[in-house]
């Protein structure tokens, strides 16, 4: 999330607006960002990150279910290493239909007989990342669809 002179993209914020909800992985940093989310408008189902200040920490969850339209997501900051990722966050989330994670901030949407793993990047902090990226999570009965959206690439 945005610190410093960062400030997340105006095509990010109009989607947020426009969202039926909003899905945070962690690492807001400050208490003043998650409150800057959770003024857009959509409610917004939130875990802490690793670099939170204590506040945000105090405020939300390690993990969290969100349930929408038939479909079960676990949003949690850390998937773990990459190496076995997909079946292991399977086996530790038995029931969800997908697990929402952050931490790397590097772009991933991996799935496996109908169980997704979605890290959606960062709008504002890209790391080795190509572009800074958002995504969009769409749950009609049940099923579960992502997808990555780009705002930029260097030059």
């Amino acid at each position: 999330m945005p610190k410093g002179p960062r400030a997340l993209p105006e095509q990010c914020v109009e989607r947020l607006r426009a969202a039926d909800a909003i899905l945070h992985a962690g690492d807001f940093c400050a208490l003043d960002v998650l409150e800057q989310l959770e003024s857009l408008g959509p409610p917004l189902h939130a875990v802490h990150g690793n670099v939170d200040e204590p506040a945000v920490r105090l405020r939300l969850p390690a993990v969290r279910l969100v349930k929408a339209d038939g479909a079960r997501i676990v949003l949690t900051h850390d998937g773990g290493p990459a190496h076995g990722r997909l079946a292991r966050l399977r086996g530790r989330f038995p029931d969800a239909d997908a697990v929402v994670f952050g931490h790397s901030h590097m772009p991933l949407h991996e799935q496996q007989d109908g169980f997704h793993i979605f890290n959606p990047g960062s709008p504002t902090e890209r790391r080795r990342a190509p572009a800074h990226t958002m995504g969009l999570a769409t749950a009609r009965d049940g099923r579960l669809q992502f997808e990555l959206v780009e705002f930029d690439r260097p030059t």
